[in-house]
């Protein structure tokens, strides 16, 4: 897919997530796939910059290029200034938050409470668009507030107005959180009335939906979010079966393990032994979700305090899988875990 000078492997994004796409978890899904990761948010308010969260936000070293970073916040003055700040630390993309429906980010006014003020979106998108210089700027918003109030043809129409490159649209208002199943109507709305590319996001969960929402909608792309969460190799699930028509069969315990293993490591490393044992924990609990005797092992893991005791835990694990079967083989429906997407 070619975009903004870019050219990425394919048309497949990983959704920004807070607390689950940070930079290691980006590489992994990149490594496996996907075609750019956007970043978890980053705030706009310049007095939390120093913070360790903000800072380990803005960690790019290493990182596969494109650097798509997002940004949120309601002020168009802050949020030109977090797009400066984010781009002179190595940010080639800054994607805008109006799709984030937690509480504490509406409650300010960020996030998908913009959807309700469309003079303030625009000021905002043209503040930051002029910060950013040549930087590409892209956009992620819901439908609209609420059912009754689905504003996102002209949330999208104001944004290619005032110069977004790109607009990811998640199939439901921001009154919907995460419940119900997301409408693809409203996106497939959404692409007859732009010309810039637009990227279909929301209950993404396996390759043949992918291809389901990519023809429903006419979208030239997906967007995939809580799916990816212990399954990062649904981006080469989903490359595969677009170019293809078929399913590639499932992972070896063998690869999976090694996944595992390698993407720990980038943990420990990124947050240090003490935090990276704790963030491993529900990365491990998204591994394991479905898996034979899964619940028990869980249970386990949160309790284990350091790298050894849960690397040694994991090849035990993984070990038993592989004595029945050479492949991961799912003992119940797959349940896709709950991670607020932004």
């Amino acid at each position: 897919m070619q975009f903004a000078g870019f050219t990425l492997r394919n048309n497949l994004f990983v959704a920004p997530m807070a607390g689950v796409t940070d930079r290691p978890f980006r590489q992994l899904c990149k490594k496996m796939g996907a075609g750019l990761a956007v970043s978890e948010m980053v705030t706009s308010n310049s007095l939390l910059y120093g913070s360790a969260k903000t800072q380990r936000r803005a960690n790019h070293d290493g990182e596969v290029e494109p650097i798509s970073v997002q940004i949120a916040g309601a002020d168009p003055a802050m949020m030109a200034e977090a797009a400066r700040h984010n781009i002179d630390r190595g940010a080639q993309i800054i994607d805008i938050n109006m799709g984030c429906p937690a509480k504490k980010v509406c409650n300010v006014m960020a996030g998908s409470a913009l959807m309700q003020d469309e003079p303030l979106v625009a000021r905002i998108l043209e503040a930051v668009i002029q910060a950013a210089g040549n930087t590409p700027v892209t956009l992620k918003f819901r439908t609209g507030w609420n059912k009754a109030n689905k504003n996102a043809p002209m949330i999208a129409r104001i944004a290619e107005e005032s110069g977004v490159q790109l607009i990811a649209i998640h199939g439901r208002t921001r009154a919907c959180q995460y419940t119900g199943n997301a409408e693809y109507d409203t996106i497939a709305d959404v692409k007859t009335r732009v010309r810039i590319p637009v990227i279909a996001n929301g209950d993404i969960t396996t390759p043949q939906k992918a291809k389901f929402v990519l023809d429903y909608t006419g979208a030239d792309g997906v967007m995939v979010g809580r799916a990816a969460q212990g399954r990062p190799w649904i981006f080469r699930e989903i490359e595969h079966f677009l170019k293809t028509g078929e399913e590639l069969p499932p992972p070896l315990v063998s690869e999976i393990l090694q996944v595992c293993k390698e993407h720990l490591a980038d943990l420990y490393a990124f947050y240090g032994e003490d935090t990276g044992v704790k963030i491993a924990r529900k990365h491990i609990s998204w591994y394991t979700k479905g898996l034979v005797g899964s619940a028990q092992f869980r249970k386990t893991m949160n309790t284990l305090p350091t790298v050894q005791a849960q690397l040694a835990a994991i090849d035990e694990f993984f070990g038993s899988l592989a004595d029945r079967d050479s492949r991961l083989v799912y003992a119940e429906p797959e349940e896709f875990p709950q991670e607020l997407a932004a």
